[in-house]
């Protein structure tokens, strides 16, 4: 541990930005009916960009190096975003379609994709305990979406597709130089997310006219808890190291299930047990591996 690390705080803060993503979603959900997913991920995106800013002003590495606002790579930056806008619709488009807690649920199998891609992508090498945590993990998304039951709906690879993209995302942003701040590298993606999807809705059949105040009220609460999330992750991620909060991502399966039941009624103990506890297992075993070589490097 680094003398500057606060890892209570940076829980707090991870947990704090669970919370904030889950009622992000609750929100999206409501507006489904009234605005497709590629709507709702511009204005998400549009809206994000006040907490965006806010974070990379805020950065103290941006600040001691000049306040550039220039990336050396930047078409991997835009690139980025372009896989983030696909995640957020394909997962957007699940809220409107599923339960909250089984889609939320399934994208957690990000983990199990983040191994399985940092291996073309970044040259990593996966032992057999991995291997074996990705397995758990899988068959944990097997039995969520029935592939082959009466239960199956098409709708569940929404989710399973977001992961995939959320999983592309975190893996490519360790591609970028150590002394490219983070909050610049989110700017660049929410910018480029706003964009994309907003090309999207164009084409999709355009934007909705925003039918109330009160669904205005929702589109910016929505922009500002995802932003707000994103900042404090950043936030958190700085104050300790990652492997000491991706236990606590877990968190988010037991909260969108109550979440869902408060606020939709939703209570699908049937389609998320006990796959769920296989993914957040197979999640958790990847994490003890890593922290478990991070000490043996630390140590040699």
């Amino acid at each position: 541990m680094r003398p500057t690390d606060r890892p209570v705080l940076a829980i707090i803060l991870s947990l704090v930005a669970l919370t904030l993503f889950d009622a992000m979603g609750l929100i999206i959900k409501h507006l489904s009916d009234s605005y497709s997913a590629a709507e709702l991920t511009a204005w998400r995106n549009l809206f994000g960009l006040v907490p965006a800013t806010i974070a990379l002003w805020s950065s103290q590495a941006w600040r001691s190096g000049g306040r550039r606002l220039q990336l050396r790579q930047w078409k991997l930056a835009l690139l980025r975003g372009a896989v983030v806008t696909f995640a957020q619709l394909c997962f957007y488009m699940s809220l409107g379609l599923m339960t909250f807690a089984a889609a939320s649920t399934i994208t957690y199998a990000s983990a199990l994709f983040t191994t399985a891609l940092a291996i073309p992508i970044l040259g990593e090498r996966v032992g057999w305990v991995r291997w074996s945590a990705v397995s758990i993990g899988f068959v944990g998304v097997i039995m969520v979406v029935k592939p082959s039951g009466d239960g199956f709906s098409v709708y569940a690879l929404l989710p399973l597709s977001a992961a995939a993209f959320y999983a592309l995302s975190s893996v490519t942003a360790r591609l970028f130089d150590d002394n490219a701040p983070s909050p610049l590298v989110n700017l660049y993606s929410t910018i480029t997310a706003a964009i994309g999807a907003a090309l999207i809705a164009h084409f999709w059949g355009g934007f909705q006219p925003i039918a109330t105040t009160a669904d205005l009220a929702w589109i910016f609460l929505m922009g500002g808890f995802g932003g707000t999330a994103v900042l404090f992750l950043v936030v958190s991620y700085r104050m300790t190291e990652q492997s000491n909060l991706a236990p606590f991502s877990y968190f988010g399966i037991p909260l969108a299930f109550v979440l869902g039941w408060l606020f939709f009624d939703e209570a699908p103990w049937a389609t998320l047990f006990p796959g769920a506890i296989l993914i957040a297992a197979g999640g958790l075993l990847i994490v003890w591996r890593e922290r478990a070589q991070v000490k043996r490097t630390y140590n040699s």
